[in-house]
């Protein structure tokens, strides 16, 4: 079953218009997560919103959002005066041009949903709008109002849907001269280009996301199975970076490296495809008739619990 749509409205191409809604293409919640505890009492922490000056607990239908002019000075704006910026992307995406994919700047890509037809209705023209996208081999660029701030969306193809990735705006992009000016130019010789491309090609293959792993994410499970079985824990060495003295030579070891077959270690294997996330791994609570028949059929692995 698909979460609950982030947005709901129309999509619109000139006069053809279908009611659609907006899902979050990515997740985090199978990540494991902390609270923040009272080291004394183990209890978790309570955040209240105060008076900066007078301290007292301010409840939240006495809160309202404030723009800061300088030190004290705050312009102040409320809810029902935000709503009245009235925006047509609110409601509507309105296709306003099309543009090669290789057009738009990775810099600019902040984060993807997907767009479905909403409801029984308007599947046809939703249809027609998707397969001229795609027959055109364009990206579809709009605006859509989400957590009351306009984004700009690029929409292109993906299987049945359309995904939709939204793009920041031209001032949030830093300029790289501020980072890259300061980077020597330096005359890289053919000799060393044609160690370094033989590299590149040992390494070549397909994305496969699937053979990832996230290996912070399993080291957190190992952690918290470790303290929950009781067992010490033994600090890890940390990988040690080494300056580079002769780089030819660090390129010739290199492709020796690489041309040497792959030895098989935790970190290449493929995980499980069927795995949800990574809290299965996570041991069973003690006691739960139901954590105790997964622990004797997989030891390994422990019914479904979140952290936090």
């Amino acid at each position: 079953m698909a979460p609950r749509a982030n947005w709901k409205g129309f999509l619109r191409l000139s006069l053809v218009t279908c009611p659609v809604a907006l899902y979050p293409a990515t997740s985090e919640s199978e990540k494991i997560s902390f609270n923040q505890l009272n080291r004394q009492t183990g209890h978790r922490i309570k955040y209240l919103k105060v008076d900066a000056d007078t301290g007292d607990e301010v409840s939240n239908e006495d809160i309202v959002k404030g723009y800061k002019v300088d030190t004290d000075t705050f312009i102040e704006v409320t809810k029902e005066e935000l709503e009245n910026v009235a925006l047509e992307s609110t409601r509507t995406i309105e296709i306003d041009e099309f543009v090669d994919r290789s057009d738009i700047d990775p810099r600019y890509l902040i984060r993807p949903y997907y767009l479905r037809p909403d409801g029984k209705v308007g599947h046809d023209a939703f249809a027609v709008i998707r397969d001229t996208i795609r027959e055109m081999d364009k990206v579809a660029i709009g605006r859509v109002v989400l957590t009351n701030r306009e984004h700009i969306i690029a929409m292109e193809p993906l299987d049945k849907g359309l995904m939709g990735t939204l793009l920041r705006y031209p001032y949030e992009v830093r300029d790289p001269k501020e980072y890259f000016d300061e980077i020597q130019d330096v005359k890289v010789t053919k000799d060393m280009l044609d160690l370094a491309r033989h590299i590149v090609d040992q390494k070549s293959g397909s994305f496969e996301p699937d053979k990832f792993e996230d290996q912070y994410e399993s080291a957190l499970v190992e952690l918290i199975n470790q303290k929950r079985a009781g067992k010490p824990i033994v600090p890890k060495d940390r990988p040690k970076g080494e300056n580079v003295v002769d780089l030819m030579e660090a390129l010739r070891k290199s492709v020796g490296r690489e041309a040497q077959p792959a030895k098989t270690t935790k970190s290449t294997k493929r995980p499980k495809k069927a795995s949800a996330g990574q809290k299965e791994m996570l041991m069973p609570i003690a006691g739960k008739k139901a954590g105790k028949d997964a622990t004797a059929k997989k030891p390994a692995a422990g019914a479904r619990r979140k952290t936090g």
